[in-house]
């Protein structure tokens, strides 16, 4: 089986971010990118499946710039990819997810896939359009929200439920297809120091990205701004959970007018 898994570099959740000189994007200076969030549930999918199923190989392909989505393909590679590619995006800092979706597919066309595993939404936008748009452009199912992925070898189809606000389905589907993974069957798994010293002198494939089409998206982000500071807590002092309650109940009251 052939698994291609889609990942993201994207800011690492201590740090400290800012917006650009000209306050319509994310300010990359001092930050650090990592693989992340749903992204490390999807590589970690793709290695329980190739673990469960002889022969198989798990290929890491990431949309960036320099060198921030080299550094989260070796981390992808440390935990147990055979192969990365590189789509590098030039000097674009913050693309369209659909122009990303578009950028995927271009390299993807020319790469064997049985399976195409994303994260069903990133850590940093959480805009969650990439997989449906790749299936899209592919031309294959797409599927997102789905947990507890398995290869049903006998039928040769892919078993897996998607989560909905209300009930869980069941579906069944055979390859090729996208899905946007919400869960893997285990937490992802953590690289070990030799895998991370290998990983650091692995080959990875760069493709430049594919020229846009006719139909390129024309969005772009106008303003990046953090959200305001948030107000220091006040301190309740009680000798008892009676009087505590009574005082938590008179501050959302009188100071916080919460209550009537």
């Amino acid at each position: 089986m052939e698994i291609v898994v889609c990942i993201k570099p994207v800011p690492e959740p201590e740090t400290r971010l800012r917006a650009a000189p000209d306050g319509r994007i994310l300010d990359p200076e001092g930050v650090k990118y990592v693989l992340t969030g749903y992204d490390e549930s999807a590589v970690e999918q793709a290695l329980l499946l190739k673990e469960s199923v002889p022969g198989s190989k798990v290929r890491a392909v990431s949309f960036g710039p320099s060198p921030r989505a080299e550094e989260t393909l070796r981390a992808a590679v440390a935990l147990g990819c055979d192969s990365a590619t590189w789509i590098d995006s030039g000097a674009e800092p913050s693309p369209d997810p659909v122009d990303v979706a578009r950028a995927l597919a271009g390299t993807l066309r020319s790469l064997p896939h049985d399976l195409v595993l994303c994260g069903k939404q990133a850590g940093d936008d959480e805009a969650g359009l990439v997989a449906g748009a790749l299936g899209e452009l592919l031309g294959v199912p797409d599927f997102g929200y789905v947990v507890d992925l398995r290869w049903d070898a006998a039928r040769s189809v892919f078993t897996f439920h998607r989560m909905t606000e209300t009930l869980q389905e069941s579906w069944e589907a055979p390859g090729p297809l996208v899905i946007g993974l919400q869960q893997a069957w285990n937490d992802p798994r953590t690289a070990k120091l030799p895998a991370i010293l290998k990983s650091r002198k692995a080959p990875i494939d760069k493709v430049p990205v594919p020229a846009p089409d006719a139909h390129a998206s024309r969005s772009r982000a106008t303003t990046f701004a953090l959200p305001p500071p948030r107000a220091g807590a006040k301190l309740i002092e009680y000798k008892t959970p009676e009087e505590a309650a009574e005082r938590l109940v008179k501050v959302l009251r009188e100071e916080a007018k919460v209550f009537p």
